[in-house]
């Protein structure tokens, strides 16, 4: 299978890599050299533009900043010079109006077009374990998943155009919550005299249980893998959070749903991202919340 992968940024360089090592041909194109060079050293072919990668493409795989940009490459470059067989599937984490506008605009041209965002991080995007989630026809999801399985631990079928971008805002809103009430859980234990490791053993195995206490506690000890051991680098930046809860909270306000907690987390990661640590992973929220900023770099 020929893949074009467009974007090779924290996830996309990983997820074009491990597109690579499940032997298929991948072209790949970023606007950064250094990104280029590192597709190359993991087996992808640099491409000089994005109308030289979808050439002879059987898949294009995108994974853009933003809604803005989607339309654009695709409007003006992968539309005009892909094949109509090739499977266009974007990845990126973009608003819903844009991901249908795109899959309408493929539409009108012959192709077949999936929103599939993903879910994991950088970790994930490097062990090929992501989490997709699929906007499409029905009849297109086997080869989305056929595309885009040597990236992935699951894919699921969210519903039609533009329900891919659905599931990726309201799974990062929970996300963005949970994260604060386990830092502030984390601040008040400590304050109260319990040991944060020892809150993660109690925590860990009760009510209190969810994802961001067992595979990314914010203090450093008890999950190996997490940002916190690094210093809350790499990980999930704060300002990719705040963007998602950004979308989120455009998308309740059109839909007419109530999200105040969504609104307050955005507001705290505001906040964490002007202080200067829109790189340091989310998770670090928890050092401003202690009153430790010079504990981090921002």
């Amino acid at each position: 299978m020929r893949i074009a992968f467009i974007g090779l940024g924290n996830m996309g360089g990983g997820m074009a890599a491990n597109q690579a090592k499940a032997g298929r041909q991948v072209a790949a194109f970023d606007l950064a050299a250094a990104a280029l060079d590192r597709a190359r050293s993991a087996g992808c072919a640099p491409a000089g533009s994005v109308c030289e990668a979808v050439r002879d493409a059987d898949a294009v795989v995108t994974m853009l900043p933003a809604g803005p940009h989607v339309r654009k490459v695709y409007a003006e470059e992968i539309l005009p010079n892909a094949p109509k067989s090739a499977l266009l599937v974007d990845c990126s984490t973009i608003d819903v109006d844009s991901a249908r506008a795109v899959a309408d605009m493929a539409r009108d041209q012959g192709f077949r077009f999936a929103d599939a965002p993903v879910s994991g991080g950088t970790a994930a995007a490097d062990a090929g374990t992501l989490a997709f989630m699929v906007g499409c026809d029905d009849a297109d999801f086997a080869d989305v998943e056929t595309a885009i399985q040597p990236m992935a631990r699951a894919v699921i079928r969210a519903g039609d155009h533009g329900a891919g971008q659905a599931a990726k805002i309201c799974n990062n809103m929970v996300l963005g919550i949970s994260m604060l009430g386990v830092c502030e859980a984390i601040a008040l234990a400590e304050k109260l005299g319990l040991d944060p490791e020892r809150f993660f053993e109690i925590a860990s195995k009760s009510s209190g249980q969810c994802w961001s206490i067992t595979s990314y506690y914010p203090w450093p000890g008890p999950v190996e893998t997490a940002p916190s051991n690094r210093g809350y680098e790499g990980g999930f930046a704060t300002a990719m959070m705040l963007k998602d809860l950004k979308l989120a909270q455009q998308a309740a306000a059109m839909a007419g749903a109530a999200a105040p907690m969504g609104a307050q987390a955005e507001g705290l990661y505001a906040l964490f991202d002007r202080l200067g640590f829109g790189t340091t992973d989310f998770s670090g929220v928890l050092q401003m919340l202690r009153g430790r900023l010079d504990e981090l770099h921002g």
